[in-house]
């Protein structure tokens, strides 16, 4: 990058970090005052109200929207839509998270799409602020995720993409997000994560979810636990909205593929859904992502596919079986290597976990295994630990140091000790914690790094600066 642009682009940066970020904090307030729609709609107001401009898939859930937004957007791009993609948080760089048709935006693009919201960002701050500080009497200008969405819709907008696959970023009902008017709203499962924020039973998750829903939108559901379905049917009853649901309108059968630490395979799903095509059965589609868990969010992506087909969009077969087959999300049980086996994985709840432990045991066959675990505040770790830390051979702690809500050592150590007696080292960063698994690490040995979204980053970043793609000493 030349020295002006990355100056411009490190500018860029440093504004938007600036900013508030839910994030990056240890405590998020999402049922107090700083969390509403208001800012969005001024904000999007200024810039031409540029959403209002795009065709949305809007997909809200506690697992798997992530994965289920990148199977849909590839489906569609594969049948020849410009299609946007919306997720968060990133791995590396922001501009992640602002994809079109599987390219992130440029640096240039990311640079000139701040330039314009800075202006208007600085104007709403200091009209609630006064100029010399962003907060005041409790008043907060744009948060980073609020600028973050903006430029998307803009991006996406000003591209004139075809179709635009939003992804929430927390809850549902008072995310950034949810000032669109989509063509369907998914709500892909619903399961015990941010339960300060959200609530502490499922059916009140549900309903923070089900805040997606629009009066008459069709909505897509592969939420499986009954108290949360009856929340989620109820809202779209209340709404006029029809809902199809996992494992009463669609279904799916999953074959795994075996022994990954020996050799590439994918697995199959077959997709029974009677709106989908004249026998209503599409069967054999290899599916890239690994685990049970994927095929039941790539059902939902294929129910939210036939509901576009039902709406008119032409996405044939081909494109659906293209967009399953080449779909890569980094960093979701992301086998990065063989001989060693190194899986990296964002699990950061219970049902994460448990689905990263089944996928583990049905897909992979190496005896010898080293766990690499660090761990957010504020998250079920005790629990977490209780199903991880006894399949491994040995465990190695750390603290990603990329986002203060890592859980302090000393406490994750204490949690280990209780809850396992196999062997842990604690570490004090993940460069250290991963220059000792290298020293431990066989051709032999399964690697698994999980706990955090920030971790997997911080771990991708290192074996990617490291000499040779595995960043093991060979």
């Amino acid at each position: 990058m030349h020295q002006t642009a990355s100056s411009s682009y490190h500018s860029a940066l440093e504004f938007l970090l600036s900013r508030i970020d839910y994030e990056r904090a240890t405590m998020v307030p999402y049922r107090r005052r700083e969390f509403h729609l208001d800012r969005m709609h001024d904000l999007l107001g200024r810039l031409g109200n540029p959403h209002l401009a795009l065709k949305v898939v809007h997909i809200a859930g506690t697992k798997g929207k992530g994965s289920t937004a990148a199977m849909t957007a590839a489906m569609l791009t594969a049948a020849g839509y410009r299609t946007g993609l919306y997720t968060s948080p990133h791995l590396d760089r922001v501009e992640e998270r602002l994809m079109i048709d599987g390219c992130p935006c440029t640096p240039g693009q990311f640079i000139a799409l701040l330039d314009r919201l800075r202006p208007v960002v600085e104007a709403i701050d200091d009209e609630g602020t006064g100029a010399d500080a962003q907060i005041r009497d409790g008043f907060f200008g744009p948060t980073y995720f609020e600028i973050t969405t903006a430029m998307a819709f803009l991006h996406f907008a000003e591209e004139r993409t075809d179709v635009a696959v939003i992804e929430v970023g927390l809850g549902g009902r008072l995310d950034s997000t949810n000032v669109v008017r989509p063509l369907v709203s998914v709500i892909t499962s619903i399961s015990f994560d941010h339960m300060k924020q959200l609530g502490s039973s499922l059916d009140a998750i549900a309903r923070e979810k089900a805040g997606i829903i629009k009066p008459g939108v069709p909505v897509v559901s592969g939420v499986l636990a009954d108290e949360a379905r009856r929340a989620i049917t109820e809202i779209g009853r209340e709404r006029g909205s029809t809902i199809s649901q996992l494992g009463v309108d669609f279904d799916f059968t999953y074959r795994p593929p075996h022994e990954l630490d020996s050799a590439a395979a994918l697995g199959e799903i077959d997709f029974r859904f009677p709106q989908l095509n004249s026998d209503g059965r599409c069967g054999n589609l290899k599916l890239a992502l690994l685990g049970r868990h994927q095929a039941s969010n790539a059902a939902v992506a294929l129910a939210t596919i036939a509901e576009l087909r039902r709406q008119g969009w032409n996405v044939p077969e081909s494109a659906v079986r293209r967009g399953l087959a080449e779909t890569r999300c980094p960093a979701r049980i992301d086998l990065v290597s063989r001989r060693p086996t190194i899986v990296i994985d964002t699990a950061h709840n219970l049902a994460s976990i448990r689905s990263l432990v089944e996928t583990l045991d049905e897909s992979f066959s190496s005896r010898r295994q080293l766990l690499l675990f660090a761990a957010t505040q504020e998250k079920q770790v005790r629990e977490m630990m209780e199903i991880l830390l006894p399949r491994f051979d040995r465990v190695i702690l750390t603290r990603y140091w990329n986002n203060p809500r890592g859980m302090p050592l000393e406490h994750l150590a204490e949690l280990a000790a209780q809850v396992s007696s196999v062997p842990q080292e604690v570490f004090p960063t993940p460069s250290e914690a991963w220059r000792r698994i290298r020293q431990l690490t066989t051709p032999e040995h399964l690697v698994c790094v999980t706990g955090s979204f920030f971790l997997a980053a911080e771990i991708r970043a290192q074996i990617d600066a490291a000499n040779g793609p595995l960043g093991l000493d060979s």
